[in-house]
């Protein structure tokens, strides 16, 4: 049995904007390789960087902390609840609708899995047109979601709640059962329905409750 990882990331690079009014990322070189040779004997150099950005940058994932003052953060969150879920992927072109509704979810198997919403979306990352109009889940879809036990949910989008509002019901329910959520994820389009695991671990941050993740699956190959 082999072992295939997807990886469902995007890149973060600096100037990156994932989210508008947020800043991008700054990048650079705390101590360059030119620099480090004052410290080292010849030949033997090293590049250490620096990093200044907000925590909602790139594909991440959101824990209650987020939304809720007193609820967990990165570093309170169990490992288990990050890695190696049992998951499923639900696909609703973008085309079709933007709007993800109870109905469209009745029919699959949720509980005790992450479950990721396959619309499409990722395909206009970096371009003007991911951040406004984008599919995303009705507050009834977000309560079925949590009534029917399931893990972690996922999407391709700009955001998970309908963003032309100031309301995010989606958010509220969901971190308010201590169902992650994990944004701006891509490559769903490379996954089968079921039969793999998901993973999105970020570091273990004490305050903070959102953060960039590697998420991938890991699929098994019979060879």
């Amino acid at each position: 049995m082999k072992s295939l990882l997807i990886d469902l990331s995007h890149t973060i690079e600096h100037g990156l904007i994932t989210y508008k009014g947020l800043p991008a990322p700054i990048i650079c070189d705390y101590l360059s390789r030119e620099n480090s040779k004052k410290f080292y004997e010849e030949g033997t150099e090293f590049q250490i960087g620096k990093i200044e950005m907000v925590s909602n940058t790139g594909t991440y994932i959101d824990c209650p902390f987020h939304r809720y003052e007193h609820g967990k953060d990165l570093s309170e969150v169990a490992l288990e609840s990050f890695a190696n879920l049992d998951a499923l992927v639900i696909s609703f072109p973008f085309s079709e609708t933007l709007e993800i509704t109870e109905e469209h979810l009745k029919k699959y198997q949720i509980r005790e899995r992450a479950v990721l919403i396959h619309t499409g979306w990722d395909r206009y990352w970096n371009t003007e047109k991911y951040y406004e109009n984008h599919p995303y889940l009705t507050k009834e879809a977000a309560v079925y979601l949590r009534d029917c036990g399931a893990k972690l949910v996922g999407i391709d989008s700009h955001n998970i709640d309908n963003t032309s509002g100031r309301s995010r019901p989606v958010h509220t329910t969901l971190l308010g059962a201590e169902i992650l959520i994990v944004e701006h994820l891509c490559n769903l389009y490379q996954l089968p329905e079921c039969g793999f695991t998901f993973s999105a671990i970020p570091p273990k941050f004490k305050g903070v409750g959102t953060f960039p993740v590697r998420a991938f699956a890991n699929l098994k190959e019979n060879k």
